[in-house]
């Protein structure tokens, strides 16, 4: 089938990164965090992808129910946790590891009455403030864990921090030093732990842990503003692509799209590409936001549409219906179209609509 637009995966791009994370951390393993459909990129595909991982991190019960549908036997951990009986029947069922943030978990597994093993990562918050344990509270969460009445059970622990792509910023050495006192203080420095998201693995060598958590570095895409992957080593594993639906001459002074919100300041050559929000881009993205077209950059002109955008291909030559475009890939990284979106990368990666399909490269 001729698709008028799709998504291309590297997957051997996707190898690539999980090996430049193991070189930021050398010595931690590697949660790969594939959570919302692998960051746009297919959470099966990813997995299958990123096998050399030592586990797999998602937000929900029924995204590890997927991987383990799909033959992946890997650790699956749980972030979010399990929120009843029924719950933490099937996650005892599949062997997942489990995050626990909540008195409510605690009290779901004192009540389990399985014959499983578990691994319970209890959760810290250290400054979030979003999910975990305060950290007066975590040595009492840990010792009711540590009673339960479990044929074999492992307590880990780990935190998330808040602003470690920002490295001006010292909140992070602040949260990492929270999170090591208060273990120590509750006699548990030698426990297994895990800190470090993908801003923490690549800028914060104190904040690693035993277990880092990269999530967008192994999509190619750094987490720090105002730069690009290729900075820390890292490649692209989405390329989005479009075609080109015709090419039309527009006359000077007139408009472009929905309420005329470019006019064209001369004769111009506009091209109408199968790229619009019904696909995930969003509609607020600015004019001027490049496109590529045979390598070069032009800019996109008026409204995003809900199927097309229009770029303004004044001057260029040989740009015709049926040639494809670039929307973000290694040649225009997310990053910056993001930041023509006013937005993250992540949002654009995740935007991507079920409609485009994804394509292994």
């Amino acid at each position: 089938m001729i698709r008028l637009i799709r998504a291309f995966i590297d997957t051997a791009a996707l190898r690539h990164n999980l090996g430049t994370v193991r070189a930021y951390a050398p010595g931690a393993k590697v949660m790969a965090v594939i959570k919302a459909n692998a960051y746009g990129h297919g959470l099966v595909t990813t997995a299958l992808a990123l096998a050399d991982a030592d586990s797999f991190a998602v937000a929900r019960l029924e995204e590890g129910i997927a991987l383990r549908g799909a033959g992946i036997r890997a650790p699956i951990v749980l972030l979010e946790g399990v929120f009843s009986a029924e719950q933490l029947a099937e996650a005892a069922h599949h062997g997942f590891e489990l995050v626990v943030h909540d008195p409510l978990q605690v009290k779901l597994l004192e009540a389990h009455r399985g014959a499983e093993r578990f691994v319970l990562w209890i959760k810290m918050d250290t400054g979030m403030n979003r999910l975990g344990f305060r950290p007066e509270s975590f040595a009492a969460a840990h010792a009711r864990l540590a009673a339960l009445a479990v044929p074999a059970l492992e307590l880990r622990a780990m935190t998330h921090l808040a602003r470690a792509d920002e490295l001006d910023q010292a909140m992070t050495r602040d949260q990492v030093a929270t999170f090591e006192n208060t273990l120590a203080a509750a006699g548990l420095s030698r426990i297994t732990t895990s800190i470090g998201n993908s801003a923490g693995t690549l800028g914060w060598p104190v904040a690693h842990g035993n277990w880092v958590r990269p999530g967008l570095a192994l999509y190619g895409v750094s987490p720090f503003g105002g730069e690009t992957a290729d900075k820390h080593g890292l490649k692209a594993v989405m390329t989005l692509e479009t075609t080109v639906l015709t090419v039309r001459e527009v006359k000077r002074n007139e408009t472009v799209g929905y309420a005329g919100a470019w006019r064209a300041g001369r004769d111009s050559a506009i091209a109408i590409l199968a790229a619009g929000y019904g696909d995930g881009l969003p509609r607020h993205l600015e004019n001027g936001t490049p496109v590529l077209i045979g390598g070069a950059r032009y800019p996109l002109v008026g409204r995003v549409s809900m199927d097309m955008i229009a770029i303004d291909v004044t001057g260029a030559a040989k740009i015709a219906a049926g040639q494809k475009a670039i929307v973000w890939g290694a040649d225009l990284p997310v990053e910056e179209v993001a930041r023509h979106a006013d937005t993250i990368p992540y949002e654009l990666l995740c935007g991507v609509s079920q409609r485009v399909p994804l394509e292994l490269k």
